[in-house]
């Protein structure tokens, strides 16, 4: 095969099996290294444009929405969420100001049947979660379990787009530009390959 200095490819996984997949992705990655092939593509396995892209587009409605990295992107615009258990309900009560002020975001209160647990998605959790815990600490206020969940590109768009079915709660006279959003793109991030996946 020749090496051409630019590929675009539409959607190139797109029902393949785990192999198949697998030995594709080792091509377009060979193709980075071996000749610096830039390689346009877009995906709807956000997954794929996560591991192997520099730079991220995000597509809503044919228009790009978002455009970096897509260690900014979930940096930004997603967000570590962060999980703090307590014994009782009262010590989640206690402990929802102080967290709220060390976020300095909004914590939300996770029901759950045999104790309380708070939540809040901030960005560098990691660095949080632990300052947190300590602090809960000081204030005699016991964490029992907490866990940090890192963003994934799947947060972004829907942080982007608000979308969870919002096209199907359209009136009628909306569904032909709807479905014209559809057919330009709409939910395809794409991500565009430099010398290393852009």
């Amino acid at each position: 095969m020749h090496a051409p200095p630019l590929i675009f490819l539409d959607e190139p996984s797109t029902g393949l099996d785990p192999q198949s997949r697998a030995n594709l992705w080792e091509h377009i990655l060979d193709l980075r290294e071996r000749f610096g092939t830039t390689i346009f593509l877009t995906t709807h396995y956000l997954e794929e444009a996560d591991r192997y892209a520099e730079r991220v587009m995000v597509m809503d409605k044919g228009r790009v929405i978002a455009d970096d990295t897509a260690a900014r992107l979930k940096a930004e615009l997603a967000g570590d969420v962060l999980t703090l258990g307590f014994r009782t309900a009262d010590a989640a009560d206690r402990a929802l100001p102080l967290l709220s002020a060390l976020s300095g975001r909004d914590v939300r209160r996770v029901a759950r049947s045999d104790a309380a647990d708070l939540a809040v998605t901030v960005p560098e959790g990691d660095l949080l979660l632990p300052r947190a815990v300590r602090e809960l600490d000081a204030a005699g206020i016991e964490v029992v379990r907490a866990t940090g969940v890192p963003p994934t590109l799947d947060d972004v768009f829907l942080s982007l787009t608000g979308r969870t079915l919002r096209d199907a709660d359209q009136p009628a006279d909306h569904a032909e530009e709807a479905a014209e959003g559809a057919a330009d793109g709409d939910q395809a991030a794409q991500a565009a390959t430099e010398g290393v996946v852009r």
